[in-house]
């Protein structure tokens, strides 16, 4: 007898490991593009200057405080923001 624990077992679990697998990836290439995808941040999230840009570097994390420190925004709106952003890149 043959188990099937993959992710189309219906274990919730895969369901969710692949939905955040899934984010991963994306901001995988987002990090990897991201010489050409800081112009669209900037025009984005206008108050991140050139310096800021090259700090994040394509780092998720740091892009998420910039928003919020420029911006004035808490992190809950500076993370809907950027969600919303990295769809409209897909």
């Amino acid at each position: 007898m043959l188990l099937c624990d993959g992710p189309w077992s219906g274990n919730p679990k895969h369901y969710t490991s692949l939905r955040e697998e899934e984010q991963f990836m994306n901001w995988d290439q987002i990090a990897g593009n991201w010489k050409q995808v800081k112009g669209v941040a900037r025009e984005r999230w206008g108050k991140l200057t050139d310096d800021d840009v090259d700090v994040i570097a394509g780092k998720r994390d740091i892009l998420l405080g910039k928003i919020q420190e420029k911006h004035g925004i808490a992190r809950e709106e500076a993370e809907k923001e950027l969600k919303a952003w990295e769809a409209s890149l897909k």
